[in-house]
Protein backbone atom coordinates (compact mmCIF):
# COMPACT_ATOMS: atom_id res chain seq x y z
CA UNK A 1 0.00 0.00 0.00
CA UNK A 2 1.55 3.37 -0.88
CA UNK A 3 1.91 6.15 1.63
CA UNK A 4 -1.06 8.00 0.20
CA UNK A 5 -3.77 5.43 0.23
CA UNK A 6 -2.12 4.32 3.65
CA UNK A 7 -2.82 7.82 5.20
CA UNK A 8 -6.43 8.35 3.54
CA UNK A 9 -7.70 4.76 4.32
CA UNK A 10 -6.37 5.37 8.18
CA UNK A 11 -7.82 9.21 8.27
CA UNK A 12 -11.26 7.72 6.54
CA UNK A 13 -11.64 5.64 9.14
CA UNK A 14 -10.70 8.21 11.87
CA UNK A 15 -13.49 10.46 10.42
CA UNK A 16 -15.62 7.44 10.54
CA UNK A 17 -15.11 6.33 13.80
CA UNK A 18 -14.32 9.15 15.71
CA UNK A 19 -15.84 12.47 13.90
CA UNK A 20 -14.34 15.34 12.26
CA UNK A 21 -13.25 17.37 15.76
CA UNK A 22 -12.15 14.16 17.52
CA UNK A 23 -9.51 13.23 14.69
CA UNK A 24 -6.35 15.46 14.88
CA UNK A 25 -3.71 15.30 12.95
CA UNK A 26 -1.32 13.35 15.65
CA UNK A 27 -3.81 10.85 16.59
CA UNK A 28 -3.99 10.66 12.37
CA UNK A 29 -0.24 10.32 12.61
CA UNK A 30 0.34 7.48 15.33
CA UNK A 31 -2.90 5.36 13.60
CA UNK A 32 -0.72 5.37 10.45
CA UNK A 33 2.59 4.05 11.69
CA UNK A 34 4.09 7.35 10.09
CA UNK A 35 6.43 9.81 10.79
CA UNK A 36 5.01 13.56 11.36
CA UNK A 37 7.46 14.81 8.30
CA UNK A 38 6.04 12.09 6.28
CA UNK A 39 2.47 12.37 6.71
CA UNK A 40 2.76 16.77 6.57
CA UNK A 41 4.89 15.98 3.27
CA UNK A 42 1.87 14.30 1.94
CA UNK A 43 -0.84 15.98 3.53
CA UNK A 44 -1.21 20.06 3.73
CA UNK A 45 -3.81 20.42 5.93
CA UNK A 46 -6.09 18.29 8.08
CA UNK A 47 -9.12 20.24 5.72
CA UNK A 48 -7.09 19.37 2.62
CA UNK A 49 -6.91 15.74 3.98
CA UNK A 50 -10.74 15.54 4.69
CA UNK A 51 -11.81 16.95 1.30
CA UNK A 52 -9.30 14.07 -0.24
CA UNK A 53 -10.83 11.86 1.92
CA UNK A 54 -14.68 12.68 0.95
CA UNK A 55 -13.97 12.73 -2.60
CA UNK A 56 -12.31 9.25 -2.41
CA UNK A 57 -14.97 7.67 -0.62
CA UNK A 58 -17.56 9.78 -2.97
CA UNK A 59 -15.84 8.21 -6.09
CA UNK A 60 -15.73 4.37 -4.71
CA UNK A 61 -19.52 4.98 -3.55
CA UNK A 62 -20.44 5.86 -6.94
CA UNK A 63 -18.18 3.34 -8.45
CA UNK A 64 -20.02 0.59 -6.21
CA UNK A 65 -23.53 1.79 -6.04
CA UNK A 66 -26.29 0.97 -9.34
CA UNK A 67 -28.70 3.28 -10.58
CA UNK A 68 -30.16 1.20 -13.35
CA UNK A 69 -33.58 0.69 -11.14
CA UNK A 70 -35.08 0.98 -8.17
CA UNK A 71 -34.42 -2.38 -7.09
CA UNK A 72 -30.48 -2.01 -7.90
CA UNK A 73 -30.65 1.34 -5.87
CA UNK A 74 -31.63 -0.22 -2.79
CA UNK A 75 -29.47 -3.45 -3.44
CA UNK A 76 -26.67 -1.18 -3.07
CA UNK A 77 -27.22 0.72 -0.56
CA UNK A 78 -27.50 -2.58 1.13
CA UNK A 79 -24.61 -3.80 -0.01
CA UNK A 80 -22.98 -1.00 0.62
CA UNK A 81 -24.19 -0.45 4.33
CA UNK A 82 -22.78 -4.27 4.81
CA UNK A 83 -19.43 -3.41 3.58
CA UNK A 84 -19.12 -0.21 5.09
CA UNK A 85 -21.14 -0.37 8.29
CA UNK A 86 -24.61 0.65 9.18
CA UNK A 87 -23.22 4.58 10.73
CA UNK A 88 -25.35 6.94 8.54
CA UNK A 89 -23.75 9.12 6.06
CA UNK A 90 -20.45 9.99 6.47
CA UNK A 91 -20.79 13.69 4.60
CA UNK A 92 -23.90 14.45 6.08
CA UNK A 93 -22.30 13.64 9.76
CA UNK A 94 -19.56 15.67 8.96
CA UNK A 95 -21.32 18.44 7.95
CA UNK A 96 -23.83 17.82 11.42
CA UNK A 97 -20.70 17.76 13.35
CA UNK A 98 -18.97 20.54 12.22
CA UNK A 99 -22.15 23.11 11.96
CA UNK A 100 -21.53 24.17 7.93
CA UNK A 101 -17.84 26.04 9.75
CA UNK A 102 -15.33 23.51 7.31
CA UNK A 103 -15.40 24.93 3.67
CA UNK A 104 -14.10 21.82 2.39
CA UNK A 105 -16.52 19.82 4.28
CA UNK A 106 -19.49 21.65 2.65
CA UNK A 107 -18.29 21.54 -0.97
CA UNK A 108 -17.73 17.79 -0.42
CA UNK A 109 -21.31 17.53 0.53
CA UNK A 110 -22.04 19.52 -2.02
CA UNK A 111 -20.69 17.60 -4.84
CA UNK A 112 -21.77 14.56 -2.96
CA UNK A 113 -25.52 15.63 -2.59
CA UNK A 114 -25.40 16.90 -6.50
CA UNK A 115 -24.23 13.58 -7.75
CA UNK A 116 -26.77 11.73 -5.88
CA UNK A 117 -29.76 14.30 -6.93
CA UNK A 118 -28.63 13.66 -10.43
CA UNK A 119 -28.04 9.91 -10.82
CA UNK A 120 -31.98 9.52 -8.62
CA UNK A 121 -33.50 11.83 -11.31
CA UNK A 122 -32.02 10.18 -13.69
CA UNK A 123 -33.41 6.86 -12.34
CA UNK A 124 -36.47 8.27 -11.80
CA UNK A 125 -36.81 9.80 -15.43
CA UNK A 126 -36.25 6.28 -16.84
CA UNK A 127 -39.26 4.54 -14.86
CA UNK A 128 -41.60 7.19 -15.49
CA UNK A 129 -40.39 8.06 -18.75
CA UNK A 130 -40.94 11.76 -18.05
CA UNK A 131 -39.06 14.38 -15.56
CA UNK A 132 -40.56 14.37 -11.88
CA UNK A 133 -39.00 16.30 -9.66
CA UNK A 134 -41.46 15.41 -6.66
CA UNK A 135 -41.20 12.30 -6.93
CA UNK A 136 -37.36 12.48 -7.52
CA UNK A 137 -37.66 14.22 -3.88
CA UNK A 138 -39.31 11.57 -2.34
CA UNK A 139 -37.16 8.56 -3.49
CA UNK A 140 -34.17 10.71 -2.37
CA UNK A 141 -35.32 11.15 0.89
CA UNK A 142 -36.11 7.44 1.04
CA UNK A 143 -33.15 6.57 -0.21
CA UNK A 144 -31.19 8.99 2.74
CA UNK A 145 -33.74 8.35 5.42
CA UNK A 146 -32.76 4.29 5.08
CA UNK A 147 -29.22 5.14 5.32
CA UNK A 148 -29.58 6.64 8.72
CA UNK A 149 -32.59 4.58 10.24
CA UNK A 150 -30.49 1.45 9.11
CA UNK A 151 -27.94 2.60 11.94
CA UNK A 152 -30.20 1.74 14.37
CA UNK A 153 -33.22 -0.53 12.52
CA UNK A 154 -30.85 -2.68 10.27
CA UNK A 155 -30.40 -3.03 6.37
CA UNK A 156 -34.03 -4.39 6.40
CA UNK A 157 -34.96 -0.49 6.97
CA UNK A 158 -33.59 -0.48 3.29
CA UNK A 159 -36.00 -3.55 2.06
CA UNK A 160 -38.85 -1.14 3.16
CA UNK A 161 -37.67 1.89 1.56
CA UNK A 162 -37.40 -0.12 -1.80
CA UNK A 163 -40.92 -0.92 -1.45
CA UNK A 164 -42.07 2.59 -0.56
CA UNK A 165 -40.12 3.46 -3.49
CA UNK A 166 -42.00 0.97 -5.92
CA UNK A 167 -45.49 2.25 -4.39
CA UNK A 168 -44.43 5.88 -5.05
CA UNK A 169 -43.54 5.13 -8.63
CA UNK A 170 -46.70 3.05 -9.32
CA UNK A 171 -48.88 6.24 -8.14
CA UNK A 172 -46.92 8.16 -10.38
CA UNK A 173 -47.52 5.98 -13.17
CA UNK A 174 -51.08 4.65 -12.34
CA UNK A 175 -52.69 7.54 -10.32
Amino acid sequence: MDIDTRINDTAENLFDTNGFNATGMSRLIQATGLSSRTVYKHVASKNALVARVLAERQARFFTVMRFDDINALFAGLADWTVREGARGCLFFRLQAETGGQVEAIEAAVAAYHAELHGRITALVTAALGRADTHATDQILALFEGATTAATYRGTSVIEAARAGAHRLLDLETNP
